[in-house]
């Protein structure tokens, strides 16, 4: 592979993420580095950190690390440098399908959940105590019509207590590797919230952030890094050609642009919605759509068009993990193959599972709410299963996904189902996330 040579603009970028970190990141924590799709940012960043020399980096899900050193291309500058110290540099993303595709191009990632934070969950006992007080209340209503109204307020606040019960909570972790990090480097920042924001920079430590203010913010609220002007802007086009069909229908998303239907090169089309059957959405590498009830709708189609009428899974069947399981190393949005798939019990099954890089998991207890879910849709079925669901592998049928699974992932060959998601810049943000998960071929089915 030929050594890599920087844009003008490129090389510029370098030097100021160089800039910061050796002499202004005491005083500025913070560095920003935003561009849109194929601006070439993480291309940028391994640069700057060649400069930098070597990093000692943790792997993914676990506090083990490794060493890297390239002292020839060493900046002599800061006192670490001249101590002849790499610096100590950490690497995570928001989802676990980002930091997994980090891992993979060489660079071990971590989930910013994993390094910050610890999961606390309610006992059965907590959660018992808690709903015998609430039938305590129902079983003694006041009948005086002041005290009355305050009996209601009672009732709902218990009812919502016991309803956030059923939600881990993410504590700070004040142990945090991250305490005795020289430099945090997070990539694919758009979803994350103020709140974790803040919880990142309460330890102190610079941080270099990646993004694409164009891409979908968290489900709810903004993202907090994308909503301050950036310290560097790639606005040139690496990744492909400028005359990329792709980023030229990406680029008309992000600005509002109608795409209308039709050829947009040999890879690049948009097409009616009822031009394509199932069969053909199934050649696509991806399938991803705005709405639940839209995947929920592609899934069941789409694996009947493949050959699996069945209510639960078979082997052989496209599958997506939707939790991080951290003791067996599956991880959110990585896809899963399913063997010897046999059943255990009303809540769940078990199966041979193998990851999409090929890891063996083995045989696995796989919890069956989210596939029953495809029959028989229940808003309350994950309250009621919480404790069910502990321990269990979570995953469902993955031929359709919704663009905020796809964020940190992408696919040759992409079909982009517009369901008509969200409004004016959510949208527009949607439609341009979406996109940008194509690396070759492309359909929008409107």
């Amino acid at each position: 592979m030929s050594e890599f040579t920087p844009s003008p603009m490129q090389a510029k970028a370098i030097d100021q993420i160089i800039h910061w970190y050796l002499h202004e990141s005491k005083e500025k924590q913070l560095f920003r580095v935003f561009g849109f799709a194929g601006a070439g940012k993480t291309t940028i960043l391994k640069a700057a950190m060649d400069r930098l020399g070597g990093v000692v980096m943790p792997r993914i899900g676990r506090n083990e690390r490794v060493v890297n050193v390239d002292f020839q291309r060493k900046e002599v500058v800061d006192e670490d440098a001249r101590r002849g110290q790499p610096p100590n540099v950490l690497f995570a993303t928001f989802t676990g399908k980002a930091a997994l595709v980090m891992s993979r191009k060489g660079t071990p990632a971590s989930t910013i959940h994993s390094l910050i934070y610890a999961v606390t969950e309610p006992t059965k006992e907590t959660i018992e105590e808690a709903k015998l007080k609430l039938a305590e209340l129902h079983a003694n209503p006041p009948t005086d019509a002041t005290q009355a109204m305050l009996w209601r307020a009672m009732v709902r606040d218990r009812e919502l207590e016991i309803k956030n019960m059923h939600r881990p909570t993410f504590v700070l972790n004040t142990e945090s590797i991250l305490r005795d990090a020289d430099l945090l480097v997070i990539d694919e920042v758009s979803m994350i919230s103020e709140e974790m924001a803040c919880d990142l920079l309460s330890f102190k430590k610079p941080i270099l952030v990646l993004g694409d203010p164009g891409q979908l913010p968290p489900i709810k609220g903004e993202g907090y890094f994308t909503q301050a002007e950036p310290d560097v802007f790639l606005s040139e086009i690496h990744r492909q050609a400028e005359d990329s069909a792709i980023i030229r229908l990406a680029t008309m998303a992000r600005e509002g642009k109608y795409i209308p239907i039709g050829r947009h090169s040999d890879t690049v089309w948009k097409v009616d919605r009822n031009s394509l059957n199932p069969q053909s959405l199934l050649r696509a590498d991806q399938v991803i759509c705005g709405f639940n009830a839209t995947r929920i709708m592609l899934n069941n189609e789409l694996k009947r068009a493949a050959g699996f009428p069945e209510p639960l899974p078979v082997g052989g069947e496209k599958i997506i993990c939707l939790k991080n399981q951290h003791d067996s190393g599956l991880i959110n949005g990585q896809f899963l193959e399913l063997s010897q798939v046999e059943p255990a019990s009303d809540k769940s099954f078990r199966a041979h599972i193998k990851t999409e890089d090929g890891q063996d998991i083995g045989q696995s207890t796989i919890y069956r709410g989210h596939f029953d879910d495809h029959v028989n849709l229940d808003k309350d079925r994950g309250e009621r299963d919480y404790f069910i669901k502990k321990g269990r592998v979570e995953c469902v049928w993955g031929y359709a996904i919704t663009g905020h699974k796809s964020q940190g992932s992408g696919w040759n060959n992409v079909i982009v189902f517009d369901d008509g998601f969200g409004r004016k810049e959510d949208r527009k943000k949607w439609l341009y996330t979406c996109i940008t998960r194509a690396i070759s071929g492309l359909v929008i089915m409107e």
